[in-house]
């Protein structure tokens, strides 16, 4: 769900607890629509203006950021780098959030700035506006022909957006609450109603205080014309006075569905609720994977067109092989019909189309009837049988070898496409390319791209018993970790016929306890095609069994000597071991 202005209210007032009269340290801006305000004492504070999925919130989550900063993160940094949070500030039933930051000039004089942040789906900014009121900058530059009701451009003085024409369900009286519904005919959807009439109610909100009321998320007006209803507005009310807020997740088969700052019963048992000590950790939460899902959009979305783009070809080139090779089969028929033409030559004629001759290469000696061309003379039909017999002996030998090379080219592709959709890195996404443009699969462009503040390393983590635990990010970073980095003693695990990276545990030497391996195993399950399966395959085997094949593609390897056990992808396993 979009953040509403209540939940976002709940958001600002944690925020501000934390960040107000708070020193910026360093600004980042790790995405096209998030920066990241690096405050002292090591918290982040988190702007996002995405279209789908705009936010403020103090997060935990590392970010890459890029050497080269897009401009408007050198801006911010002009301006507001070692300047003082004084205030978050967020106005009154909207989701426009405001943060007044003092910073010094060029010339060391004090000057008050205004971060605005608008989170409203679809039209999410983030408006850096000076001591006059006018905008220095934006994320989203809006002009006439985009919007002719509100301009968003520099040098513009900065107006806040138009506010829906709808009441406030903070304000409403008792008495205007139940005349609205007076108006209304009976069996009118009352969820639908609370939308169109108040502001700061999202859907899952309207059906919660329907629910809470009538015990059915469904109800319509009744003959009690509402007052069941504006008691459980009343009830709502009175939490949002009191700050009663509990962040809330709500996940649905384990995986996070929804988030709201209240418990809620329209579910029931459908609904598992997990409870957070802080709309922090709640939001990193729930926005987690669907960050890494605008990541791959943003950043790989070419990358992930030419890579699916160039598996689907190949698996077009060997369905038509295959088809080809399954003909070539049939060629002892050839073979026998330039046998019965020439064994029967002398009752032959040119212009004849048919031949009809006994077939003594079987029991019986049945009939067979033999096309011939007719342009052709007897002993040309003949050849022209040999010719086709010994063209498909040929085109079988050849067809085997180009269907092992193919089935080995779209198991690589393959791979890749699985490693695009698990990026987390823009320098996961560099490494990936430039494995594509060695492979032949992008063209080159000629200039080398500016590199990261991080060189790519594997991802790492801490077993419970205290073992490096390394996780491959890309198929030559696989390469790297399994045949030059890992210890020959090192225990290497990979999911058993399906898509992942290598993963090594590092036992210096020493043998692996069980709960270690079993860790690490998780690991691989988690960092492949299985991720969404209960549980997967995965073989374990000490590094010194691994090899990769002369010539081989980057990624693939062969084992021998392994064992194999069933491991859950369990993603909050892969946190535990992380922030260890």
């Amino acid at each position: 769900m979009p953040l509403d202005a209540i939940c976002l209210s709940a958001v600002v007032r944690e925020t501000a607890a934390q960040a107000e009269n708070t020193r910026i340290e360093k600004i980042q801006q790790p995405a096209r629509d998030q920066v990241v305000l690096l405050l002292r004492g090591g918290r982040r504070l988190l702007l996002c203006a995405g279209a789908t999925q705009p936010r403020l919130h103090l997060t935990e989550q590392l970010r890459d950021n890029p050497s080269q900063p897009p401009m408007f993160c050198m801006l911010l940094r002009k301006h507001l780098a070692g300047g003082r949070i004084l205030s978050v500030v967020q106005e009154p039933l909207e989701r426009v959030v405001t943060l007044t930051i003092q910073a010094a000039d060029e010339l060391g004089e004090q000057r008050q700035w205004r971060l605005i942040l608008e989170a409203m789906p679809r039209h999410a900014n983030l408006i850096l506006v000076d001591h006059q009121g006018r905008i220095t900058d934006c994320l989203r530059r809006v002009d006439f022909e985009m919007s002719q009701q509100r301009q968003v451009l520099p040098g513009l003085f900065y107006h806040l957006p138009p506010r829906q024409e709808k009441r406030s369900p903070l304000e409403i009286t008792r008495e205007e609450f139940l005349e609205l519904l007076s108006a209304l005919p009976e069996d009118t959807p009352l969820d639908g109603w609370l939308l169109d009439t108040f502001t700061a109610l999202p859907p899952l909100m309207a059906r919660e205080l329907v629910c809470a009321a009538y015990g059915e998320t469904d109800a319509r007006l009744s003959r009690d014309r509402g007052e069941k209803l504006w008691d459980s507005l009343g009830t709502w009310r009175d939490r949002i006075a009191g700050g009663g807020f509990v962040p809330t997740l709500l996940r649905r088969a384990g995986r996070p569905a929804d988030f709201t700052y209240c418990p809620i019963t329209q579910y029931g048992p459908a609904m598992e609720q997990e409870t957070f000590d802080s709309f922090g950790r709640l939001l990193d939460e729930f926005y987690e994977g669907r960050d890494q899902a605008d990541r791959v959009r943003q950043k790989g979305q070419d990358l992930m067109k030419s890579a699916t783009a160039a598996r689907d070809r190949v698996r077009r080139k060997l369905a038509a092989q295959e088809k080809e090779l399954a003909a070539t089969r049939d060629r002892e028929r050839l073979r026998i019909c330039g046998e019965l033409i020439t064994a029967n030559l002398y009752r032959m004629e040119r212009g004849m189309n048919r031949l009809t001759a006994e077939n003594y290469y079987e029991d019986g000696c049945p009939p067979m009837d033999i096309p011939l061309d007719v342009r052709l003379g007897p002993q040309e039909n003949a050849a022209r049988y040999f010719k086709q017999y010994a063209k498909a002996k040929t085109a079988e030998k050849i067809l085997t070898e180009q269907l092992e090379k193919g089935r080995e080219e779209l198991t690589y592709l393959e791979s890749v496409v699985q490693e695009l959709s698990q990026a987390e890195a823009e320098q996961d996404f560099n490494d990936i390319r430039a494995e594509l443009e060695s492979g032949g699969y992008l063209k080159n462009r000629g200039k080398k791209q500016p590199g990261f503040q991080r060189a790519s390393k594997p991802r790492q983590f801490v077993s419970s018993a205290g073992l490096r635990i390394l996780v491959g990010r890309s198929n030559r970073q696989n390469d790297r970790l399994t045949a030059k980095e890992a210890d020959r003693r090192d225990i290497w695990l990979h999911t058993q016929k399906i898509h992942g990276s290598h993963v090594i545990l590092c036992t210096g030497g020493q043998e692996p306890d069980e709960t270690s391996l079993y860790e690490a195993a998780c690991l691989a399950a988690y960092y492949s095609q299985g991720r969404e399966a209960g549980k997967v395959p995965v073989d374990y085997t000490p590094v010194r069994y691994v090899k990769k094949p002369a010539g081989a593609r980057p990624g693939m390897v062969v084992y021998t000597t392994y064992q194999t056990m069933l491991a859950v992808p369990d993603g909050q396993l892969v946190k535990k071991l992380a922030g260890k």
